[in-house]
């Protein structure tokens, strides 16, 4: 498939979005937590602050508008109980939040919860951890049959085997958790340390702080006002990771966004404050938040809409495409650049829109491959004919590139590497290089499941991002006996994807 057609594609599956996101009706969003921590564990090592965590999580999520289940030491049975609970807890279009202190151990790639009742296990015993313990991907799943509209899990697990044990062979697999990369939309996870790290409950033997590196950390950012989920963990790397180096360890947090939109939890970015009264005021009430704000962010809608458009940006070969999302159903969207000038209407779709049966607004427009950073003020007419708006949306070309091409990336993943034989074996890496202006560093591992090589990559060119230049060379020759190549990419963010196995 061309770079061309990739594009179109991806514009395609942005405009469905938003004509879904058109035709859903409003809703009473509200936001639900369970929080778990467990300590007490029967048949492999206590731990001593992963309760701590998970009431320091729950205090933090009720300042932040949820309603929080706490439960703690929790056996296979009383897990499942909560869960229970927590299913019936939520509603469709609701923002979810899981969190879990505890141990967590990695089988094959499946990240598994372990409650305090789980039994000790030996070599060849992983059957015995999957029965007894609860698989995070199911939870994803029941937040997803749910129709959630964000969910977010926190897991601060990643610790040793918990079932090594002296004089015995212990269990195959990992302490801690697998990276969990292949999300479904809408979902947003955070794990307090990366691959084969362990996480630290507390700096030295004087540290006599309740909570682990990564909890009290995340907390206090979570907190923080204006800070979207991103900025959330991305503070929380650097903290907990320059913390970890104090001691000499290295701990450096991960997170994995499935998210379309930035998502903001205690309030959109207020720009730098009008007089130093302004820090002490109390933060918002949830419901005055919007929940989902541009991907370009920061902006400030209107403190009294939380039905304020929201934006998708998608390069392509001739400029940008805009996709505008509205929840009430509109007659009409117009827009302008920035503060001053006319706006213009977007016209409208060959569909009726069955809210209101009339013709369905366009929510798209298109921006010049060369259009500065600027303001879009958008404004529509709701199906009673009042006129709302304008809305500030930041267009930040910079970011947006980085946002699209990360996005592509990862619905492409398996197109990553291809071999070819040609005067030898080849592997091609031409859809990363495609994608590059979203990458920091990609790394590849020649029968090595252990990324060591760096891949090559020419600089991203903002103004023709896709196109490969002639003398780039977007492939590797490999030994004829080569069987199988593994790649880890580093993304601008710094957050880093699984690493990816491909076999001849």
């Amino acid at each position: 498939m061309t770079n061309w057609l990739r594009f179109r594609a991806a514009l395609v599956w942005s405009l469905a979005a938003s004509l879904l996101a058109l035709a859903a009706p409003a809703h009473a969003e509200k936001r639900v937590a369970l929080v778990i921590g467990n300590n007490d564990y029967k048949n492999v090592p206590k731990l001593q602050k992963a309760v701590n965590d998970a009431r320091t999580m729950g205090d933090t999520l009720k300042q932040l508008g949820f309603t929080v289940m706490v439960a703690e030491n929790q056996t296979r049975q009383a897990f499942s109980e909560s869960l229970l609970a927590f299913d019936k807890a939520v509603d469709p279009g609701d923002t979810a939040f899981f969190f879990y202190a505890g141990h967590g151990f990695e089988i094959a790639g499946q990240n598994f919860l372990l409650p305090i009742d789980v039994p000790a296990a030996g070599e060849g015993q992983e059957e015995l951890v999957r029965d007894a313990s609860v698989l995070a991907d199911r939870i994803i799943e029941r937040l997803q049959n749910k129709n959630v509209r964000t969910a977010i899990l926190v897991f601060d697990a990643c610790r040793n085997n918990p079932f090594e044990r002296s004089g015995t062979r212990a269990l195959a697999g990992g302490g801690g958790l697998a990276p969990m990369t292949q999300l479904p939309e809408g979902v947003f996870s955070v794990f307090s340390a990366g691959p084969r790290q362990t996480a630290l409950d507390r700096l030295s033997n004087s540290d006599d702080n309740p909570n682990s590196v990564f909890t009290r950390t995340f907390a206090k950012e979570l907190l923080k006002p204006g800070e979207n989920l991103v900025q959330v963990a991305q503070h929380t790397r650097r903290i907990v990771s320059e913390m970890a180096e104090t001691v000499s360890h290295k701990q450096i947090p991960v997170y994995f966004d499935q998210m379309v939109d930035d998502v903001f939890l205690n309030g959109v970015d207020k720009g730098p404050p009008e007089a130093a009264k302004e820090t002490s005021k109390p933060v918002e009430p949830p419901q005055k938040v919007a929940a989902l704000p541009p991907v370009s962010v920061p902006r400030t809608p209107p403190s009294d809409s939380v039905n304020a458009p929201i934006a998708m940006f998608s390069r392509h070969n001739g400029g940008w495409t805009v996709v505008f999302s509205i929840v009430d159903p509109a007659l009409g969207i117009s827009w302008r650049m920035g503060d001053a000038g006319e706006f213009r209407e977007t016209g409208f779709l060959d569909t009726l829109d069955p809210r209101t049966r009339k013709r369905m607004p366009n929510p798209s427009i298109e921006l010049a491959a060369d259009a500065p950073a600027a303001t879009i003020e958008v404004r529509y007419v709701d199906a009673a004919g009042e006129l709302h708006g304008p809305f500030p949306i930041r267009f930040d070309p910079e970011a947006a590139l980085i946002h699209d091409q990360r996005k592509i990336l990862d619905m492409t993943a398996t197109s990553w590497l291809s071999f070819r034989e040609f005067n030898g074996l080849l592997v091609y890496y031409t859809q990363l290089m495609s994608y590059r202006c979203a990458i920091r560093e990609a790394r590849v591992g020649i029968d090595t499941t252990v990324p060591d090589k760096v891949l090559k990559m020419p600089p991203c060119d903002p103004k023709d991002p896709s196109v490969i230049p002639s003398d780039a060379v977007p492939f590797l020759k490999l030994p004829p006996a080569t069987k199988s190549v593994s790649v880890e990419l580093t993304y601008r963010d710094g957050s880093v994807s699984e690493i990816k196995s491909f076999r001849r």
